[in-house]
């Protein structure tokens, strides 16, 4: 998505351990149109896939996975890292490994959110190693959901998430695939 790519070479900052910093418009402040340009990029991707709900990890994937539901005119149902002293009733757990905080977090979606009549489009902001993807994937099948795919809004490529999804037969769209920090910013396909 040249739109997302341009906003990256702009306003991105490559940090030492590959990580890459959006916190301008992604993460930290949102820019919404941009956001809505995403959430109508995974519509036009998985249009025929009948998706009943998006699927994200808070709290970066809730802006791209809920401008993504409402364009698909679908529920979003966000996992979370700690579970609410709110929280009574059943829910499904994941144990997710971050490596850009080095820590160990518990996900869980309450029971009554997700079922085995749901197709997800799991969305994440991004995909590098893919320990929030394999979370959330974990945690549909415990729900017995279909995913119809998993989309990501940066992808690094060269880290092996990427190539995880792929290899465990799921559908992959990510809208700006980064293949190297090598001497700058070098995105997939790019010469």
């Amino acid at each position: 998505m040249k739109l997302l790519e341009d906003r990256i070479k702009k306003d991105g900052e490559v940090l030492p351990g590959d990580v890459l910093k959006i916190n301008s418009f992604l993460n930290h402040q949102v820019d919404p149109q941009l956001m809505m340009a995403i959430g109508e990029e995974f519509k036009r991707l998985f249009k025929d896939c009948h998706v009943t709900k998006v699927l994200t990890c808070e709290a970066s994937g809730i802006a791209p996975a809920v401008m993504a539901a409402y364009q698909m005119n679908v529920p979003m149902v966000f996992a979370r890292k700690k579970k609410p002293s709110t929280l009574n009733d059943a829910v499904y757990w994941a144990e997710v490994f971050s490596y850009t905080k080095k820590v160990n977090n518990k996900i869980c979606v309450e029971e009554k959110f997700l079922s085995q009549d749901d197709t997800l489009l799991i969305i994440d902001d991004f995909v590098a190693h893919g320990e929030a993807v394999k979370g959330m994937v974990n945690i549909a099948n415990q729900a017995g959901c279909k995913i119809a795919g998993i989309g990501a809004v940066v992808a690094k490529t060269f880290q092996g998430g990427s190539e995880w999804i792929q290899d465990h037969g799921y559908r992959f769209e990510a809208l700006a695939n980064i293949d190297s920090f090598q001497d700058g910013l070098h995105f997939l396909g790019e010469e």
